[in-house]
């Protein structure tokens, strides 16, 4: 097991080297320059921030020094926020987009799984069909639509909850933005669950536990429900990071004040410097999600401890 997490550590730290060089050359790419349109610096703070990000120096040079500090924890100063450092522009937003996204990812796993596991138990039903219908839909529609429909009915014309805003004290203002990322992966969820459900009630020991008389809702969650989970867990961590890296237009429309915000603006701006810190937290958290499914897997499945071994 120890040996499988280092290999997965190794393969993560390799693609967050890959997510550095390409976001490096590609920041470089763009046109104008980071410091061109950022006429409100004073003169001599800019040049300050030239020399401390290196732009003096050739490119293969900036990269080790940019490397270097990345390596060190330091993700260099923003130019859209007159120098200040990026690590601190992180570290007061991203609390809040973790928030989002962790109670949005509780949502989706409270709403899909169980509509999942009941589809999967009622099987070409109504409720079968009546499910996965709903979760078709879900998937049909995407979260920048779903957003501004929920603003406007919800928020707008019923007053049920605050539009805009984010406390993190008033669990009122988290209900649109959350319900709004968590309905997607709710479906998600259900159709994986279901998936794996019905794979796992078909196997052999279902049949004979059916066949000894056991109770149908005692195999269900006795027998069937470690392994129908498998593939729920598979998708689990990847879309806890994809739900806080997808919450930039979301952030948006409820003026959540996540890191959702800083991306926005720093692409307007040309921020490169936040641009790359926030894009290597978020390839950070993708990979991680992915080491946390592939443990969730090892733990649900004794075949894969054993193939991992």
């Amino acid at each position: 097991m120890i040996q499988y997490l280092f290999h997965r550590l190794l393969q993560g730290g390799l693609v967050l080297l890959a997510l550095f060089t390409l976001s490096f050359f590609l920041c470089r790419l763009l046109p104008g320059g980071p410091y061109q349109s950022e006429k409100a610096i004073p003169e001599h703070v800019k040049q300050k921030m030239m020399e401390q990000d290196g732009y003096h120096l050739p490119v293969h040079q900036q990269y080790l020094r940019r490397l270097s500090g990345v390596v060190r924890g330091d993700l260099g100063l923003s130019i859209r926020l007159s120098g200040r450092p990026v690590n601190d522009v992180i570290a007061q937003s991203f609390p809040v987009s973790f928030q989002l996204g962790l109670v949005s990812m509780m949502l989706a796993s409270l709403i899909g799984v169980p509509a999942g596991v009941i589809s999967a138990w009622k099987k070409n039903s109504a409720v079968d069909f009546g499910v996965m219908a709903v979760a078709m839909l879900g998937l049909c529609l995407p979260s920048f639509v779903i957003g501004p429909i929920l603003a406007e009915t919800m928020g707008r014309s019923w007053q049920w909850f605050p539009v805009m805003g984010w406390n993190g004290a008033d669990p009122s203002t988290w209900v649109l933005p959350m319900v709004t990322l968590g309905l997607v992966y709710a479906a998600y969820l259900a159709r994986l669950t279901r998936a794996g459900m019905l794979d796992t009630l078909s196997q052999d020991f279902v049949r004979t536990a059916h066949a000894k008389g056991v109770p149908m809702h005692r195999i269900l969650i006795k027998h069937c429900l470690r392994g129908g989970l498998v593939p729920a867990a598979a998708y689990i961590g990847p879309a806890f990071a994809g739900i806080i890296s997808g919450s930039l237009v979301i952030e948006s429309v409820f003026q959540v004040p996540g890191l959702g915000r800083h991306f926005v603006k720093a692409i307007e701006t040309n921020d490169v410097n936040v641009i790359m810190g926030i894009a290597l937290l978020y390839g950070g958290l993708v990979v991680l999600g992915n080491i946390v499914s592939d443990l969730l897997i090892l733990w649900l499945n004794p075949r894969a401890r054993t193939l991992s071994s």
